[in-house]
């Protein structure tokens, strides 16, 4: 225990010290952390400052490092997968199967370039969100001549396509802040893009820094915020981009090492180099067309002149910690990229079924979190309402317009059906989840949602499937009913009289016979 400190004034009694000031570690400037960069910038400021040159480099490395592409992969493959499906909660059977069949009819000409469905459009709003942390949709209305069952499609901007450098204050008091516009309140009202893609401007020339203004309504912008009052998003790769782009380097010096060290290469001395004696050999292998040394042939006996001796280039080896070394700095960027380090690498050699459950379950419950966060409340969300506005106008469906327009919560509202979740051990889980409904812990809906599909469609498609088959086996009684019995041959010795008849007694033979 530290012992009080008393300080003494002249013609004063004795008072205790003040005590010394103490300050948090890490907010000290000490020898530990002086080389730790910080910055106090709001999160806006940074994003302005360095945003285009991150995005660069992240949308870079996911094209050219092959472990930024394989977890590229696995992020888009987990969040979106085969796309989230909605099923509307409308209560009345019909209408709801009406909605539902329009909905499929209209994934098929959702995307305004026409390269695929809703949900494959769904893959690419995860790419772009994985590369750049931030991606743009704007809903295109459509005339009735476009033949489209639902006059709308869906247009994905790249973040470039909104500068970072667009920052001003307007006349009607709104400001513009890396393109977005905000009013007095800060509510959003309207994103002002560039007509063209900046990096087109050496073909278009100055048409693509024109910008273009498109109401708030009309775009969905998605991102992760990290920090509250972000505008913009940061590529999901950014804790990442160091380390893959360091390890890319050494991986690419490491693999050209390889390459010079598999070159075989051989150096003659000479003790006496004021003598040429390898100009025959020389001229031989210029006759030959090969250049820089001696001709050699497989299986080919040199000789050597008196004093000569050959020596073989032998590189230095990278020695036993290489696998080590990369291991630890691939798990960092696995960390970095949000993704599991064996889906990045394809390594499973050091995995068990204990570690790889556990570090699944963990991955799965983060992309649970942005399925929901994200892609549900920033996109499929308003697409659907979009969608029933415009189908309540345009679709014969069984619904009037007067009864949609008075209950519109009501016929907008839908659950969101995330893609499945394939099992580690699918005879274990299946059990578990049985277990769970059986004894009252789980709805049997929440199982079937879980694996990706709509609970009453699978209960119409059993009933369907069920009442086929007692169908086909009312067809199989009947034609069995209809078609005599086969008559099988009957041996006399097998002839036990269980027919009602009684058996004939067998003669015994007589002594005479």
């Amino acid at each position: 225990m530290d012992k009080p400190r008393f300080r003494v004034k002249a013609g004063s009694s004795v008072v205790p010290a003040s005590p010394a000031k103490r300050a948090f570690d890490a907010g000290r400037n000490s020898r530990r952390l002086r080389g730790l960069t910080t910055s106090t910038q709001a999160i806006n400021a940074q994003i302005r400052s360095y945003g285009r040159t991150v995005l660069a480099r992240s949308r870079y490395l996911a094209a050219n490092n092959p472990y930024a592409a394989a977890a590229k992969e696995t992020f888009v493959s987990a969040l979106v997968g085969s796309g989230i499906k909605p099923s509307s909660l409308v209560a009345e059977p019909a209408l709801k199967q009406a909605i539902q069949e329009a909905w499929r009819d209209w994934t098929d000409e959702a995307d305004a370039d026409g390269l695929t469905d809703l949900y494959g459009f769904q893959a690419i709003v995860a790419a772009e969100m994985f590369e750049a942390g931030e991606c743009f949709v704007r809903i295109r209305p459509r005339r009735p001549e476009d033949g489209l069952s639902v006059p709308i499609q869906l247009q994905v901007l790249p973040a470039e396509m909104l500068p970072l450098d667009d920052n001003r204050s307007l006349p009607s008091g709104s400001r513009v802040e890396m393109g977005i516009e905000f009013d007095a309140i800060g509510r959003r009202v309207a994103y002002h893009f560039l007509r063209q893609h900046p990096g087109n401007d050496q073909v278009f020339g100055s048409f693509a820094s024109r910008t273009t203004v498109v109401p708030a309504a009309e775009i969905l912008h998605l991102f992760k915020p990290f920090r509250a009052g972000q505008i913009r998003g940061i590529p999901h790769t950014l804790s990442a981009i160091i380390t893959a782009a360091i390890m890319d380097t050494y991986d690419d010096a490491e693999l050209e090492r390889k390459r010079t060290a598999a070159l075989f290469g051989a150096f003659v001395t000479n003790p006496t180099p004021e003598e040429d004696v390898l100009k025959e050999g020389a001229d031989a292998a210029t006759a030959d067309g090969v250049t820089g040394g001696v001709a050699l042939e497989p299986g080919a006996l040199v000789e050597l002149d008196e004093g000569q001796d050959v020596k073989f280039a032998e590189p230095a080896d990278v020695g036993g910690s290489y696998e080590a070394f990369q291991y630890r700095n691939l798990l960092r960027m696995a960390a970095g990229f949000g993704v599991p380090y064996s889906a990045m690498t394809g390594d499973l050699r050091q995995t068990s079924y204990g570690s790889i459950r556990a570090g699944l379950v963990e991955f799965r419950r983060r992309v649970e979190a942005m399925q929901h966060a994200v892609m549900v409340f920033q996109f499929c969300r308003p697409v659907w309402q979009r969608w029933m506005d415009e189908a309540a106008l345009s679709l014969d469906l069984p619904l009037s317009l007067s009864d949609y327009l008075g209950r519109k919560a009501d016929f907008q509202r839908v659950k969101w059906i995330t893609p499945k979740w394939d099992w580690i051990d699918p005879l274990k889980d299946r059990q578990a989840e049985k277990i769970a409904v059986d004894e009252g812990w789980k709805a049997r809906s929440d199982v079937i949602e879980a694996e990706g599909a709509d609970p009453e469609e699978t209960d119409a498609r059993i009933a369907a499937d069920q009442e086929r088959g007692r169908n086909l086996e009312i067809r199989a009684k009947l034609k069995a009913a209809s078609s005599p019995p086969a008559q099988q041959p009957v041996d006399p010795a097998d002839d036990d009289g269980e027919d009602g008849e009684t058996p004939a007694p067998k003669k015994e033979p007589s002594d005479g016979a």
